[in-house]
């Protein structure tokens, strides 16, 4: 598998499961996953969510995308550090994507409009039918 393979997976999943670090306790959550590309994993959260200030304390991140079939599916676990992105043709972008955001009373110049990436880290998959094989670790961004 390549990082193209990475990229097409999570765009053909709509909701992935994020976790992160809250101290010594682990959090994890249901996120709308917005879009990958090669430069890294993209995701949008108002700043009001605990795990803004999470990622600000600690910005290691695991996300894992599950695709569901008739018996285990696929999953696709991504972990890297985050980076918050502060770009007003994306904070557009976002908007245009996600158009409820709008009645929450956001803008593109809101402040509580966080976007981050996860642009390096590691990827790989995983099914039933490889359950007991080594890990084949996806290397991705620097």
């Amino acid at each position: 598998m390549e990082f193209e393979d990475c990229i097409k997976f999570a765009n053909e999943t709509p909701v992935c499961y994020l976790a992160t670090v809250d101290g010594d306790q682990p959090r994890v959550r249901a996120l709308g996953f917005w879009f990958a590309d090669e430069t890294g994993f993209y995701f949008q959260i108002g700043d009001i969510k605990d795990m803004y200030g999470q990622m600000q304390a600690n910005p290691k991140v695991e996300a894992c995308f599950w695709q569901p079939d008739e018996h285990t599916g696929t999953m696709m676990r991504v972990a890297g550090e985050v980076e918050f992105v502060d770009d007003i043709s994306l904070k557009k972008k976002v908007l245009e994507d996600r158009p409820f955001l709008k009645e929450f009373g956001m803008t593109f110049d809101s402040p509580g409009l966080i976007i981050f990436k996860i642009p390096k880290g590691q990827a790989y998959f995983w099914t039933m039918a490889t359950n007991f094989q080594p890990k084949e670790m996806i290397n991705f961004g620097d």
